[in-house]
């Protein structure tokens, strides 16, 4: 079976959901307390074994590509105050993977956005990690996908279960269990009513797409919000039988939600050895006064 070397970041979303801080900055920059949220995305993709990853972006978020280039001038400043494991950090950025980047020039939804990496992927199977979904964990999430790709040859999305409420804002899957956490994927709706929702599984953050993904976008109509959906898409190959779930493991944080941008800063801060005691003070004191 092929193995999964290329990946897509589709990073061209508006943030509406946390303005003003998107106004000025990409969401995919917000801070996980050091680290921006893309960068969390970007190295679990190289753990998982990707090589070549593809950003999608737009006007705007040229930030995003300063952030993974070289900054001479820092770098050299770091270097001459003997800064040197700020330096290491800072030079490692440059050299996490081979980092491309293409613009999507109007924002018509994640289908489309995907379909503008046809001419990266060429006719390979690849993953794709939504830029407002970080997720942490000992086994990269991204990882987990390719291996049940690498197992069954077939597309694979990521999923977990949410709440009623939740899903009418997602999407719903028709499952099936295939052994452990892997489960077979028949059927899919966007955004569903609930008269249609057919399980409280859904997709969240990743999958690992085969390339005949593309002529199904290449004839998806605009979906839910008038966006072409990636999951009308990919509806078409779970009812041709070519798709499976992971219910991956890990703590997913929806970077384009305010709730979940501070959950991710609580939850990440408390995990680090060098801030974690102060932190978990602070915290207690805090409690006491609400």
């Amino acid at each position: 079976m092929q193995k999964i070397r290329k990946a897509v970041i589709p990073a061209a979303g508006l943030g509406t959901r946390v303005l003003p801080a998107t106004k000025s900055m990409p969401k995919e920059m917000l801070p996980i307390v050091d680290k921006p949220a893309i960068q969390y995305i970007v190295e679990e993709a190289v753990a998982a074994g990707i090589e070549d990853i593809l950003i999608i972006t737009n006007r705007g978020k040229g930030i995003i590509e300063d952030h993974f280039d070289h900054s001479v001038e820092l770098e050299y400043r770091l270097r001459d105050s003997g800064k040197t494991n700020m330096l290491e950090q800072v030079e490692a950025l440059s050299r996490l993977a081979n980092i491309q980047y293409v613009r999507q020039k109007e924002t018509k939804g994640l289908g489309h956005a995907v379909s503008c990496a046809k001419a990266f992927v060429g006719n390979e199977p690849f993953a794709v990690l939504y830029g407002d979904d970080v997720i942490i964990g000992n086994d990269p999430a991204c990882g987990q996908l390719c291996r049940a790709y690498e197992e069954f040859g077939k597309s694979v999305v990521g999923i977990k279960e949410v709440t009623a409420e939740q899903i009418t804002r997602y999407c719903s899957l028709a499952v099936s269990p295939a052994h452990d956490n892997i489960y077979h994927v028949s059927d899919m709706i966007e955004k569903p009513s609930p008269d249609k929702i057919m399980s409280l599984f859904s997709i969240l953050g990743r999958c690992v797409l085969t390339p005949d993904i593309f002529d199904i976008l290449d004839e998806t109509k605009p979906g839910a919000g008038g966006e072409i959906q990636l999951t009308d898409a990919m509806r078409v190959q779970a009812i041709g039988g070519n798709m499976m779930g992971v219910d991956f493991t890990g703590t997913r944080y929806d970077m384009g939600n305010k709730l979940g941008i501070l959950q991710a800063n609580c939850e990440v801060a408390l995990s680090r050895p060098d801030l974690r005691d102060d932190f978990a003070a602070y915290l207690k004191e805090l409690v006491k006064t609400l």
